[in-house]
């Protein structure tokens, strides 16, 4: 089964679930940028609660801009403010001095295109994963995508819960205070788990 996804920054968990078990996995970048969805932002576990990550985009000209076509605004220094999120929710987790060079280097530099920033960060957590899906990118937007294709471009969103059930919880540093929250960026996933990681996406039920 293929499945169509959209870019996303970060993404949650679910959204690596479906490209660890597609046999293909298709990336949308002729669809219109939509506010408010992961396309842009991602969220993790802080000590006080949940925390929203969002990438200012430069205002399109057009309502209707192409996903691949926005551009990451290079105000608010948005690189810096991320990356100190990222390490106050999670340097007391058992694995994020082993993953932290690896992303710390995005956050110094000055991307261009969000899609090409979140495609290399997606290359990058499939590397940590140790997944190799066989990744292609939409040459047109399908209204009506392949028979065997799965499309979860609208299905996986900040506002929908749908797709995401029954998740089994993993370890989390802050499951004391919180409870086991689900479908946070991989990241979280990855700080809390590191290697093993991967081996839950074989009992994930999404």
């Amino acid at each position: 089964m293929s499945v169509l996804l959209t870019t996303a920054y970060l993404a949650p968990v679910a959204y690596y679930r479906q490209i660890y078990q597609a046999e293909r996995v298709v990336i949308e970048q002729h669809d219109y940028y939509v506010k408010q969805t992961y396309r842009n932002r991602c969220i993790i576990a802080s000590a006080n609660g949940l925390q929203t990550l969002s990438i200012p985009i430069v205002k399109p000209d057009s309502p209707k801009c192409l996903t691949r076509d926005i551009r990451i605004a290079a105000h608010g220094q948005w690189q810096h403010l991320h990356w100190n999120a990222i390490v106050s929710a999670y340097n007391s987790t058992p694995f994020f001095e082993y993953y932290a060079d690896d992303f710390y280097p995005f956050y110094e530099k000055t991307p261009v295109f969000l899609f090409d920033f979140n495609e290399q960060l997606r290359e990058l957590i499939c590397l940590l994963l140790d997944i190799s899906p066989v990744v292609f990118y939409s040459s047109e937007y399908a209204l009506k995508p392949q028979p065997d294709m799965l499309d979860l471009r609208e299905a996986l969103h900040p506002k929908k819960t749908g797709i995401v059930q029954n998740l089994k919880p993993y370890y989390q540093v802050f499951d004391h205070k919180y409870g086991f929250q689900a479908n946070l960026s991989v990241i979280d996933l990855l700080f809390n788990m590191g290697p093993e990681a991967a081996l839950l996406f074989e009992n994930l039920k999404i």
